[in-house]
């Protein structure tokens, strides 16, 4: 019964076909270019994690460097320290020397009061001396 329906109606039945398909075609179009848009972001998004994770990399190839350059620079203001208390301590036993010299010799020696370098180090007693650094020291 069908077929014999469809056959009295073959004119408009043929237009709705027609419509179908140029409906079906442009769907098909339309999915195209939304799996291909997708496609695109998908791929933006990975190359801009690669590109991330690729920064982050560096940041913390830069972190360790600048970490073990801290470490080096701590252990060698230990060092200073040490050697600046050793010859804090020399320099006490030297004025104590003089000290002695003095009173027994009568002569009056001027004997500088030798401040804590550690608790004020901008008054250690020696004279100021310019210290003199080319500018690749702070590139590290």
């Amino acid at each position: 019964m069908a077929s014999i329906h469809r056959a009295a109606s073959s004119g408009s039945d043929g237009t709705i076909d027609e419509r179908k398909r140029k409906r079906m075609i442009s769907n098909r179009e339309s999915a195209r270019r939304s799996r291909m848009r997708k496609q695109k972001q998908l791929e933006d998004l990975n190359d801009e994690a690669n590109r991330l994770q690729s920064e982050n990399k560096k940041i913390a190839e830069d972190i360790k460097t600048k970490e073990e350059a801290s470490i080096e620079t701590e252990a060698a203001n230990g060092v200073l320290r040490a050697r600046t208390m050793e010859l804090t301590e020399r320099l006490r036993f030297l004025n104590s020397i003089l000290e002695i010299a003095e009173e027994v010799s009568g002569l009056s020696v001027e004997i500088p009061e030798i401040p804590d370098p550690l608790l004020k180090p901008w008054q250690i007693p020696h004279p100021i001396q310019r210290i003199m650094a080319s500018a690749d020291v702070f590139l590290h």
